[in-house]
């Protein structure tokens, strides 16, 4: 089932504060220190986690497929911008220096487009691949210090797991709030000119069905907490 690690990326992180709508905890770990390097038996014990739930993945063993072709890398409309492109991901594993994945804002700036998973020649789950990187990033803090997309990934998936859908007021509000206030005040103006264009809104309707979705992720859950 293509989109599965993105399932179980939402089951995985911890309930935000109700109260109030406001975070009472971001659900994300302490971020690491990275002055301080991982030691080589950290590293292998990230790297065998992190591939376990790879493999858990539908087809997720293809990773070990990968010959370096640079296809996802290319495809990738995000690359530029990445410290280290898709393909490395997989180079650094081989080479045991994953952590420098996390050290990267490589993960983060995934788009989720899957033009990496349909372009592989290995057939390789990659949009997949990259959600478990996030999962295990938010569960164990491995992220930079200040780095705001994790942030908004978790706010984004309280809102999914709240309403069904992103609620993207909810999400401006929460997310200038734990990371940059000001620069939210600064955004005012932009988002005026989007609640005239009724491009915003102010309240958010839950989606029909929505128990069955937390059915669902309830179930992922579960199975993650048995693992």
């Amino acid at each position: 089932m293509r989109g599965a690690a993105i399932i179980r990326f939402s089951a995985d992180l911890p309930p935000m504060s109700s109260r109030g709508g406001g975070l009472e905890n971001p659900g994300l770990g302490t971020p690491r220190r990275w002055s301080m390097p991982m030691s080589a038996t950290e590293v292998r014990d990230l790297s065998k986690e992190f591939l376990e739930h790879v493999y858990a993945i539908p087809e997720g063993e293809k990773i070990n497929q990968c010959i370096q072709c640079g296809t996802c890398s290319a495809s990738c409309p995000s690359a530029e911008a990445m410290e280290y492109g898709p393909r490395e991901i997989i180079a650094a594993l081989r080479a045991g220096m994953l952590d420098r994945m996390f050290e990267s804002n490589t993960v983060w700036l995934c788009a989720s487009c899957y033009l990496c998973t349909v372009r592989c020649p290995a057939g390789i789950p990659f949009t997949d691949v990259m959600y478990e990187l996030k999962r295990l990033g938010v569960k164990k803090g491995l992220y930079a210090k200040g780095t705001p997309n994790a942030v908004m990934a978790r706010i984004f998936v309280d809102s999914v797991q709240r309403y069904g859908r992103n609620a993207e007021m909810r999400l401006i509000r929460l997310f200038f709030m734990k990371t940059n206030p000001l620069k939210g005040v600064g955004m005012v103006p932009l988002g005026l000119k989007l609640l005239k264009k009724k491009r915003l809104k102010f309240g958010v309707k839950k989606i029909k069905g929505i128990e069955g979705l937390r059915k669902m992720l309830a179930a992922v859950e579960e199975e993650e907490a048995q693992r």
